[in-house]
């Protein structure tokens, strides 16, 4: 970036590069398109409404979203077929995902249990209106969806309620293989594709019409779609990638579209330099120095492998030299690649869209919905 614009930068920020971004935009859309799937993707990393819109144009079916709060952003934005791929638990959550409801051409809910179900059975029957729901089933991930072996027997029990419309069954699975973590992307999309076919017909022969079967995070989702077994794959991270991806080959470093910047505010010694953003600009949800991908500090300094972010406060980046000498200087602006560009995200209210020539500032419109 030119040091005119460099200079305009308030910093911690992020910035993005419009033209990265669009390129990965479309390169996955192709991927899903050559395979004769659907691409529904998830809005969890870029939470704006103007990538939202990147997405729809270039060919999306529709989007997910976690929270019934990202989707009442969404819908302000001009979504309309918006799937939240999150349980619906809590009168809170059901009520505004109604109202949610009548703003909308197409609202997909979520369930994975009957008592997830059945309060939005009623509160459905009280509304008046029936509610496009998908069973959720853990493929190996571990975290919410209905266990395999029983998944038919409560796709049953759902398909039974007055006012749920039990259309598919979904899954969150990544990079798991036999239910335990892998590095190879192939083999975990490949089994993806398989176990959720198998699900979808043990659901059928029990008497349940399911029509759609959806999956597919970014590490396995082009692998699951060339599978021809699902009808819907929902990466997220891809629009703008990040070291992960890189480490878990779904991903090259020219492809990341997202750099954060950071100020040296202090030098005390040599062998450290200090920065304007600590754990309130750089996410700590990554492990340091731990298998199978070994991350070597919070966020990567581009261009220099001798620099490490390693240690951090609320306000405070310590950059240290493995060499012994950081050579910065205050004032100086480092260029940092997010590790988990995600939670980066979240953390900032605005960031700084660069087409190459100018920059200009986007509200995070979503930042922090978590209800």
């Amino acid at each position: 970036m030119q040091k005119e614009l460099l200079d305009q930068l308030e910093t911690p920020c992020i910035v993005i590069d419009m033209a990265r971004t669009e390129k990965n935009v479309i390169r996955m859309q192709a991927e899903a398109d050559v395979a004769g799937c659907r691409l529904r993707p998830h809005i969890k990393t870029h939470k704006m409404p103007l990538f939202t819109r990147m997405q729809l144009a270039h060919g999306a079916a529709g989007i997910t979203c976690a929270k019934v709060s990202e989707a009442e952003v969404m819908a302000d934005g001009g979504a309309e077929d918006i799937f939240i791929a999150y349980p619906m638990v809590g009168d809170f959550r059901i009520k505004r995902a109604i109202a949610l409801a009548g703003r909308l051409k197409r609202l997909i809910l979520a369930v994975d249990s009957m008592e997830c179900a059945v309060p939005l059975n009623e509160a459905a029957k009280a509304a008046g209106i029936t509610l496009e729901v998908r069973l959720e089933v853990d493929t190996g991930a571990k975290r919410t969806g209905v266990q395999r072996t029983k998944a038919a027997e409560l796709a049953k029990e759902v398909y039974q309620l007055s006012n749920l419309n039990l259309t598919g069954i979904y899954t969150f699975k990544s990079l798991v293989y036999h239910d335990e973590p892998t590095e190879d992307k192939v083999i975990a999309g490949a089994e993806e594709g398989d176990m959720m076919e198998a699900i979808a017909e043990e659901i059928r022969k029990a008497g349940v019409p399911i029509a759609e079967i959806s999956a597919g995070s970014t590490p396995t989702g082009v692998e699951v779609a060339k599978t021809g077994k699902v009808d819907e794959i929902r990466p997220g991270t891809y629009i703008f990638k990040d070291h992960m991806l890189c480490k878990e080959g779904a991903a090259e470093p020219e492809d990341i579209a997202v750099r954060i910047y950071a100020t040296v505010v202090s030098t005390p010694c040599r062998e450290y330099a200090v920065i304007d953003g600590g754990t309130k600009t750089f996410p700590m949800d990554i492990l340091l120095d731990t298998a199978p991908y070994y991350y070597p500090g919070y966020a990567l300094v581009a261009g220099n492998d001798d620099l490490q972010l390693r240690r951090m406060n609320e306000e405070h980046g310590i950059i240290t030299s493995k060499k012994g000498d950081t050579g910065l200087k205050v004032g100086d602006k480092v260029e940092l690649i997010p590790i988990h560009v995600c939670t980066a995200i979240n953390m900032q209210n605005k960031v700084y869209l660069y087409d190459g020539e100018a920059l200009r500032q986007e509200v995070v419109a979503a930042r922090g919905m978590l209800v």
